[in-house]
């Protein structure tokens, strides 16, 4: 069984905040539908996509991610 220590949970708080969605992100701002869907999964995505989300939002990388010590 695989425990997902890195979680997003902040990411959709700071979405919400922000007032924007995943269609804004995706047909705005160019994010991949696959990158919303692995963002949904709990899978990883790169430093590249965690720089293009802080600068969209304006805001810091635990803004949209959060370590979980499992």
């Amino acid at each position: 069984m695989v425990i997902l220590m890195i979680v997003y949970t902040p990411f959709w708080e700071t979405l919400k905040l922000r007032g924007e969605s995943t269609y804004t992100l995706i047909n705005k701002y160019g994010i991949s539908s696959a990158t919303i869907d692995r963002i949904r999964k709990g899978n990883g995505i790169t430093t590249q996509k965690l720089n293009d989300l802080c600068k969209i939002l304006e805001c810091g990388v635990s803004d949209i991610i959060e370590y979980v010590d499992e």
